[in-house]
């Protein structure tokens, strides 16, 4: 089975690609950290198996925390809030992680969505 971690990132804030790197980075990391607490054997496999991870993208905020609500009651996900420490407002959220989790699970849900 192959795993993926997926990272669905809000296009309408206007980040700079190093803004938008540093969040799905965030991102990246905090769903790692649910995922380890929740399935660590998925962790194990996806780590065993080149750590594929696919940045997708939504128009806006309310779209980001819909997929969001969604997908946290399906796998480990993390929701990010930017610091505001350079160019988004303090607690904005700019992007979601998910996983990694099993690739075939996680496309039942996310297919529709487009690459960043």
């Amino acid at each position: 089975m192959d795993f993926k971690q997926i990272i669905i990132v809000r296009t309408d804030l206007g980040m700079s690609p190093g803004k938008i790197a540093a969040q799905t980075a965030h991102a990246s990391v905090s769903a790692l950290e649910k995922t380890l607490k929740k399935e660590p054997k998925w962790v194990e496999e996806w780590k065993n198996s080149g750590q594929a991870k696919v940045v997708l993208k939504v128009s806006g905020k309310k779209e980001l925390l819909e997929w969001f609500e969604t997908l946290k009651k399906l796998f480990p996900a993390a929701l990010i809030k930017d610091a505001g420490r350079t160019q988004i407002a303090p607690g904005e959220v700019t992007c979601v992680g998910v996983g990694p989790a099993p690739e075939i699970e996680i496309d039942k849900f996310t297919s529709e969505l487009k690459l960043l």
